[in-house]
């Protein structure tokens, strides 16, 4: 793939729309994990430029905890209306009354877990043989074994040692029945990438990735959403605040942690997230069970 005088957006735009091209190419079934946070709607408005004037050929996939943020489900049902795309959703507890998952119990208790059955059951469901994501290199060490095209066993399953090499921008799509790839066009963009990219194309995103006040707690370090969905203990009862806060990543609103901001506009954003020194994934309450929580979630089939 060659660049010609490109901008550093403008080659990593050029760069998607190639994997996302080489997606509809190589693949029967294909679908878009689409949550409504910034970096599925970044893939979802490079999929409308990768193949316009026709519609996105492949259908968005969203699985649903139940416990997601009111604005990101909102924005979400918009969103694809506006697009004209189709929407798939998998919900989690359809997974929990069918017993194929147990919910957690205590005061950390989330769904967040339960989310690859769900995702694999839904898969399995509609024949999907591949399920393009937003992951990014630069979010965890995990994410930073990835290929573009990243193999998934007959279980669903990614085992880091058996990554296909993508030399030449050559992607290798086969596989055998049952098997299936993640692919992820983003995964050379950062944080300020995606932000510096939504700005220039004047994307529209959820208001809660602006600074808004909202009742928050403070658990092990981690600020949190207040909402009916946390099992709290009376300490955290009583410390419930209000607080100016917006999302950085955005998730299952247990585990979600949010960030203290003033920044009311993307530009703000970009130029607050320039000065950051923490990962995008820091604060994210799911990946401090353990410190490889994250690969352990990915190698069972986890996004």
């Amino acid at each position: 793939m060659t660049h010609y005088n490109l901008t550093h957006l403008e080659k990593l735009e050029s760069e998607a729309i190639f994997v996302l091209r080489e997606v509809a190419a190589q693949f029967e079934r294909p679908c878009l994990l689409f949550s409504g946070g910034k970096d599925s709607i970044v893939l979802a408005h490079l999929s409308k430029k990768a193949f316009y004037p026709a519609n996105i050929p492949y259908p968005f996939l969203h699985i649903d905890t139940g416990h997601n943020f009111p604005e990101t489900l909102e924005y979400r049902d918009a969103y694809v209306k506006k697009l004209n795309a189709q929407l798939i959703v998998g919900l989690v507890q359809n997974s929990i009354n069918k017993g194929r998952v147990k919910e957690e119990t205590g005061k950390y208790a989330s769904r967040n877990y339960l989310q690859t059955t769900t995702l694999l059951d839904t898969i399995t469901e509609h024949k999907f043989d591949c399920a393009i994501g937003g992951g990014r290199r630069d979010e965890e060490k995990s994410r930073a074994k990835e290929r573009f095209f990243s193999h998934r066993n007959e279980f669903g399953q990614w085992d880091p040692k058996n990554q296909r090499p993508e030399l030449w921008d050559i992607y290798n799509g086969r596989k055998n029945v049952g098997e299936h790839f993640r692919v992820f066009p983003l995964s050379n963009w950062t944080e300020m990438d995606v932000w510096q990219y939504i700005l220039k194309e004047s994307i529209d995103i959820p208001q809660i990735y602006f600074s808004h006040k909202r009742r928050c707690l403070i658990r092990d370090g981690v600020i949190l959403a207040y909402s009916d969905y946390l099992n709290l203990d009376d300490e955290e009862e009583q410390n419930i605040k209000i607080m100016t806060v917006r999302c950085r990543t955005v998730g299952d609103m247990t585990c979600t942690g949010l960030a203290t901001s003033s920044a009311h506009t993307v530009e703000e954003i970009v130029k607050e997230v320039a000065q950051l020194r923490s990962s995008e994934r820091g604060s994210r309450a799911d990946d401090k069970r353990s410190e490889t929580a994250m690969e352990d979630r990915k190698k069972e089939g986890y996004f």
